[in-house]
């Protein structure tokens, strides 16, 4: 399969045409003008160097090209951005186990057993995307659970959100854990009920307790990963991606693959750590290479962990845990002093921050670091999801940029009634609160953690409610924004967040010609209709790279 996944991947680049111009027309075409507002066409020209040439409404007289692309009547949007995802965990996942659709321990566990037995050669099973919380199980799973599905080797699967492990006796035996083992600094290792013993789960920082243990994939396996996560993407008409946490061995990936004139999706990097951003780049951001094709922007930073699994640092102690407030995983002081660095190198901070206490610390050390480092810097928040009120005006300084995921709303909200109490949602998810306060948004998704399926997103952001139509009339609803601002946190706005407005993100002429025809008009659809959208194809640069047919 992983050569035949290659085969294709390479015939699919040499068949695509040789530099020419392009008219694309017979569509409904939505952009955004160059003051942000809607502007429909009906025609677009491509030119020899994958950019917009000119786009045409039904009025304008259609020059000749080379070739001619009927779009049958298609919407056509610019290309989206996903403005949070990691990339190679979408490719990883897409070859190893998932279990984000399982609805009890039960089924899980039952869906390892079969995957082992399928998988028989595989010295470690991994996989991803269990939730306690979705299996309704009021607790963590335990090694001696996973060892009814497999006993004989090690096993390690990362919760939904990325924040935990869950190994099996054999996986912490491979680590050496032990009773001894210790929570390091920003983690913890859960133990079972009235001893010291590990009970399988391991919590933020503590997972690296585990994962030195599993052998790192190869660059053959990583080179198969990559190109299993473009296709996802691709398929979902992301042309572009913020990826978070892109380590050297991510990168020399993204690196072979331009070499080879296959990458398929613009890649804006955030290093993992000041060390990995170094690495790669030196002493300056890289600047963009293969036709605007892959950027090393800057540095993600972690303040705290998820409130899946009480690692968010909260003000106040969680609702349903007194006493607990979360893992702060950077301290005030080293924040700082990695913002400094940062900035002293023009690298762009991306700093996760959930809980109410995280927020606070993310933005008062912007606030205090941007007079020493005034200019364009675009500081950003990844995720924003619980904020305390008084400090949601904040986002209003020194142009922070608040990355948010839209479909963490829909997903979370019954764990966040859980984790804070009903008392203390005002702050969460507070996208329209954010735009008042003069911040900006733009939208991604946090696959694999969540599917990349930008529609649902779009559907999430403007309704409040999940594919069910839950809660009636939207949760916290005041907190909703309209089509065309959720349009644009996935086009321009994630564009201007990577520093990449100009180049792709408004379908202008001069821009790269990154577009999507899709079934429907996303600004006019119902919510239902919106997440039922049809991308019939992806192009990039002038080339089509996704045909649904």
């Amino acid at each position: 399969m992983k050569f035949k996944l290659l085969a294709t991947t390479f015939a699919f680049a040499l068949a695509m045409p040789a530099a020419a111009d392009v008219l694309v027309d017979n569509v409904e075409g939505i952009t955004f003008d160059e003051d942000g507002k809607i502007k429909r066409f009906n025609a677009l020209v491509i030119d020899d160097d994958g950019k917009v040439a000119q786009i045409l409404s039904s009025k304008d007289k259609k020059p000749q090209t080379d070739y001619r692309e009927n779009g049958r009547g298609a919407v056509m949007i610019p290309g989206l951005i996903d403005a949070h995802a990691h990339v190679m965990g979408i490719g990883i996942g897409a070859l190893t186990l998932d279990l984000s659709e399982t609805n009890s321990l039960e089924e899980a566990l039952d869906k390892i057993r079969r995957f082992a037995a399928e998988n028989e050669s595989r010295p470690w099973i991994l996989g991803r995307g269990w939730n306690q919380e979705k299996w309704g199980l009021g607790r963590f799973p335990t090694a001696a659970e996973l060892d009814s599905a497999v006993s004989d080797r090690p096993v390690y699967l990362q919760r939904v959100d990325g924040h935990a492990g869950w190994a099996n006796s054999i996986a912490m035996q491979a680590a050496g854990i032990t009773a001894e083992t210790k929570s390091p600094e920003g983690g913890r290792v859960e133990r079972m009920a009235g001893s010291q013993q590990p009970s399988g789960v391991f919590v933020d920082a503590a997972e690296e307790l585990m994962t030195r243990a599993i052998p790192a994939p190869r660059p053959n396996e990583r080179d198969l990963a990559f190109a299993e996560a473009q296709k996802v993407l691709n398929s979902y008409g992301i042309t572009a991606v913020a990826d978070m946490g892109t380590t050297i061995e991510d990168w020399q990936a993204y690196r072979r693959a331009g070499d080879k004139g296959t990458l398929t999706v613009r890649i804006m990097s955030y290093a993992a750590g000041p060390e990995q951003m170094e690495l790669i780049a030196g002493a300056r951001p890289s600047p963009w290479l293969y036709d605007d094709k892959l950027r090393m922007n800057g540095i993600k930073i972690y303040l705290d962990g998820a409130l899946g699994s009480r690692g968010a640092w909260l003000k106040q102690p969680y609702a349903d845990d007194p006493g607990n407030t979360g893992l702060p995983l950077t301290g005030p002081a080293k924040l700082r002093n990695v913002l400094v660095r940062a900035a002293q190198g023009n690298f762009q901070p991306a700093i996760h921050a959930i809980g109410t206490a995280a927020n606070e610390d993310a933005l008062d050390a912007i606030i205090e670091i941007a007079e020493s480092f005034p200019g364009d810097r675009r500081w950003r928040i990844e995720h924003a999801q619980i904020v305390d009120p008084v400090d949601l005006p904040k986002f209003g300084q020194d142009g922070i940029i608040a990355s948010m995921q839209p479909v963490h709303q829909t997903s979370d909200r019954i764990m966040a009634e859980a984790r804070l109490g009903p008392d203390r949602l005002a702050g969460a998810y507070a996208w329209n609160s954010i735009l008042k306060a003069g911040g900006r948004l733009a939208f991604g998704s946090d696959a694999p953690v969540e599917s990349p399926d930008p529609f649902a997103a779009l559907a999430a952001a403007t309704t409040r409610m999940d594919a069910n139509g839950e809660p009636f009339g939207g949760w916290h609803p005041e907190e909703r924004v309209n089509r065309e601002q959720a349009l644009a946190a996935f086009t321009s706005e994630a564009a201007y967040a990577g520093f990449a407005e100009g180049r792709f993100g408004k379908l202008l002429p001069g821009e790269r010609a990154d577009f999507v025809l899709i079934d429907r008009d996303p600004l006019i659809s119902s919510p239902g209709e919106l997440r039922a959208t049809k991308v019939i194809e992806t192009w990039v640069g002038g080339r089509k790279v996704y045909d649904a047919d």
